[in-house]
């Protein structure tokens, strides 16, 4: 079972691939849906868009949650306002409302370090930092410490799908991807006797670990950069009578060692100008 809307066009999933492959079965059942937030909601955090330079968007529900509340707060973005965004899937989307240009359009390549290092280049600029809820921490929190100007707003919100007719049990695997799909597992199932348990993202993998679930298949990895490439493996291994180890956290040294770095060009930016306004002096 995947945990995702069905495909428009199953034909060009790349599920429906691995199911012809391995002669398997794939079910799509959402455990959530994402809905945008009110207008009133919106208001109630006192954000105003108009005193922001860049809009950092991680998902497409939040970009048709803002277009939607500036259409019925009569808001008129300004053609200067800049976008960054997790995904190029994520930024192609803005094409439903805007003129799409490259030079106020940017995108990462899906991961939290890129993602970054697309923000850090544009640091000048005060960000409106688009988020869904419940979210993870990590973002804003990065922002904060490398004392970036942005204001985080709350424009949809997470609620639990209706399962009451799923049965699990007749599944050998679950692909989960995000921990409100493992809350909502968690809730209406609990963690025994579950099947197998697949996720992506290193944030589902967390929340699926604290939750108490036993994962057996998880991407982004560099022997699995796609959640249908992890569950190709998975299932590989099965038919081959393959022990399957169970996943565990691992630390991206490549995330820590940015994170380090972009610290450290901070620190010595604010003694420089320390220094030279005691110059002046």
């Amino acid at each position: 079972m995947v945990a995702q809307p069905r495909p428009a066009m199953i034909e060009k999933s790349p599920f429906y691939e691995l199911s012809k492959k391995h002669k398997v079965e794939i079910d799509y059942t959402p455990f959530i849906r994402v809905v945008g937030v009110s207008l009133k909601e919106f208001r109630s955090q006192r954000v105003e868009i108009l005193t922001h330079t860049a809009i950092i968007f991680t998902s497409r529900t939040t970009v048709d949650s803002f277009f939607h509340i500036c259409e019925e707060a009569r808001i008129t973005v300004p053609e200067s306002m800049k976008y960054i965004c997790q995904t190029e899937a994520v930024a192609l989307y803005l094409q439903k409302y805007i003129v799409y240009r490259k030079r106020k359009i940017s995108f990462a390549d899906g991961s939290f370090t890129s993602l970054m290092e697309l923000i850090v280049k544009h640091r000048d600029e005060k960000f409106l930092l688009a988020l869904s809820e419940p979210h993870k921490p990590e973002l804003p929190e990065t922002l904060a410490k490398l004392k970036l100007s942005f204001d985080p707003v709350i424009l949809a919100r997470t609620v639990a799908a209706d399962l009451e007719e799923t049965n699990l049990r007749s599944y050998d695997l679950l692909a989960l991807y995000s921990p409100s799909d493992v809350k909502v597992l968690v809730e209406k199932f609990g963690t025994h006797d579950l099947p197998a348990v697949g996720v992506f993202g290193e944030g589902t993998l967390r929340a699926a670990l604290e939750a108490g679930l036993t994962v057996k298949a998880a991407a982004p990895t560099p022997e699995a950069p796609s959640m249908v490439k992890a569950v190709d493996i998975f299932i590989t291994k099965t038919e081959s009578g393959e022990e399957i180890g169970d996943v565990a956290v691992a630390t991206d040294p490549r995330k820590e060692e940015f994170l380090r770095v972009q610290e450290s060009k901070l620190a010595k930016k604010t003694r420089k100008r320390t220094v030279a306004a005691d110059n002046t002096k």
